[in-house]
């Protein structure tokens, strides 16, 4: 029993010691917390949100002024975004390889991932051209296209390597064209892999740039959510501030 007194009194006294060590260091956790204050000028930056330009060796993206590129758009490398062309949300344009380019008026829709082969198979450049006045669907993949002026492209459709849209032309939704296939101008294809459907009237030839320039008028509502200056003067003002400089 003297010895079983003797290890309870023993516990009992690690056990207080070890309770007065964390209450201490408890303390001296939240002093160091108060001590530790962020400064009033300083702004709190988000740094989470992904690069929109990213440059890739020698290669930087280049954006028109007038160009309305979403927040969330990934630019890599090769790529030219041309004036009153628009890149919609979460779309990947990804030059690393390769050239693309987004021709004057036109736009690439949500979610669309366009890339660039080395080379083509069929010989044909390997670029990924996408020339004036053509609207790209929303969730299309194109890989080393061509795509010449005043043309649709149906969402979901799918253009591979050395494939050729030409001028006048429409693509319907959910179509694939097969490497190297060339859509004759003034048609209208559809399927997978894409046939050929009719002739486009002379009616329907003129209603494809006029959705291309609803786009872009449209793009400008969302390009003022957006200020297409850098913001680093309000930091100049509040150091000007700091040292009592009039601004």
């Amino acid at each position: 029993m003297a010895a079983l007194a003797r290890i309870s009194r023993k516990a009992l006294a690690s056990y207080g010691l070890s309770a007065q060590h964390s209450v201490l260091h408890r303390g001296l956790a939240t002093e160091a917390a108060k001590a530790i204050r962020p400064s009033n000028d300083r702004i709190k930056w988000d740094y989470r949100g992904q690069r929109k330009i990213i440059p890739l060796g020698q290669w930087l993206p280049k954006v028109a002024v007038d160009a309305y590129v979403a927040p969330n758009v990934v630019l890599a490398g090769q790529v030219t975004v041309y004036d009153g062309a628009s890149v919609w949300a979460g779309s990947v344009l990804r030059g690393d390889l390769n050239k693309i380019t987004v021709g004057f008026c036109s736009n690439v829709q949500e979610r669309c991932v366009v890339h660039a082969a080395w080379s083509s198979p069929t010989g044909l450049p390997a670029e990924t051209t996408i020339e004036r006045f053509v609207t790209i669907g929303a969730y299309s993949l194109l890989r080393s296209c061509t795509i010449e002026p005043e043309c649709i492209i149906g969402q979901h459709s799918i253009l591979m390597e050395g494939s050729l849209v030409e001028t006048h032309s429409i693509l319907e939704a959910g179509s694939v064209v097969p490497p190297g296939r060339r859509i004759p101008t003034g048609e209208l294809w559809a399927g997978n892999p894409a046939r050929f459907v009719r002739a486009l009237t002379h009616e329907e030839t003129l209603e494809i740039p006029k959705l291309a320039v609803a786009i872009n008028d449209l793009s400008k509502e969302h390009f003022s959510e957006f200020l297409p200056y850098s913001t680093i003067y309000l930091e100049v003002e509040k150091f000007k501030k700091s040292l009592g400089i009039s601004i």
